[in-house]
């Protein structure tokens, strides 16, 4: 198996593309006041950190982010790893009746009613965590400032895949290190179509158990870790082959893709997905294609 790109010389990530990433996971917004309620999650407020696809259940080990109200008091992010299990007075627990498991944090932000936004949390889905019975749920709960939300059943499978994007384009990195979009789509932002040939590196979440355990809310700096069921990635409906599909090393809960770009005919906007388990991501992510 080949050594993927970023673990082998992470140097070469530009600081564009680490922004780019961290601002979707994290989403750092002004911190506001939220009144003194008890937290509620939002009726299908557990989504997919990547694609926030609905009606998708969550993976193990993913990263995912929880829409509600009063579900913070003040926003914050996480600045060490291991992430912790509390932030900025708020945890959430994984419960299936036996197991209760406490999700290690990235973000939480108030609701904020002058720019229309509800609560969020975006943390990682305990790698650990078992669904009761045969309903394949388990009961999320929040828990700010010592109040506690009702408790939300969550389903819980073995895949949910989901590609990180901005502006609708994929977090993908060219082998140069600048990401796969049209030339000066963001000013002051290094961007060029890849081409055929070329193996860039695509971010994910939720493509399931890797061959090597992890503990929660920690990177995959220490050793090179694989998913174990492989899953296959398409651009523009055709196949691209997949050279690593594992944990990347720097970000908690982030799968790495590394895959070689088929001959599709060139674009600015052509979908790129990722099917496994039998669910397919979305397709209104792309990459842009050069000759």
């Amino acid at each position: 198996m080949p050594i993927p790109t970023s673990f082998n010389s992470k140097e070469r990530a530009q600081n564009g593309v680490r922004r780019a990433l961290w601002a979707l996971l994290l989403i750092s917004l002004a911190a506001t006041v939220a009144l003194a309620q008890t937290p509620a999650i939002a009726t299908g407020g557990v989504l997919n950190g990547a694609s926030f696809q609905k009606g998708l259940a969550v993976t193990p080990g993913s990263l995912i982010s929880i829409f509600g109200t009063s579900l913070a008091s003040r926003s914050a992010q996480a600045d060490t790893i291991p992430l912790s299990t509390s932030l900025g007075g708020v945890s959430v627990q994984f419960v299936n009746g036996t197991q209760t498991v406490a999700a290690p944090m990235l973000f939480v932000q108030p609701d904020d009613a002058a720019h229309n936004l509800t609560s969020q949390i975006n943390l990682q889905v305990p790698w650990g965590i078992v669904p009761s019975g045969t309903s394949g749920t388990v009961n999320v709960i929040v828990t700010r400032d010592n109040v506690s939300s009702p408790p939300t059943p969550v389903n819980i499978a073995p895949f949910s895949p989901g590609i990180f994007s901005s502006n609708g384009y994929a977090i993908a990195q060219n082998p140069d290190g600048s990401l796969a979009w049209p030339a000066g789509l963001i000013p002051g932002l290094v961007t060029h179509a890849a081409k055929a040939g070329d193996t860039i590196v695509v971010y994910a979440t939720g493509l399931g158990a890797v061959d090597s355990a992890v503990a929660d809310g920690q990177n995959s700096l220490d050793k090179l870790r694989n998913t174990v069921t492989p899953p296959q990635v398409t651009v523009d409906g055709m196949p691209a082959m997949v050279v690593f599909s594992g944990l990347s090393p720097q970000f908690v809960g982030v799968n790495q893709l590394n895959i070689v770009v088929p001959n599709v005919t060139p674009g600015d906007k052509l979908p790129i997905q990722i099917q496994l388990g039998g669910i397919t991501s979305p397709s209104s992510v792309a990459i842009a294609v050069s000759q």
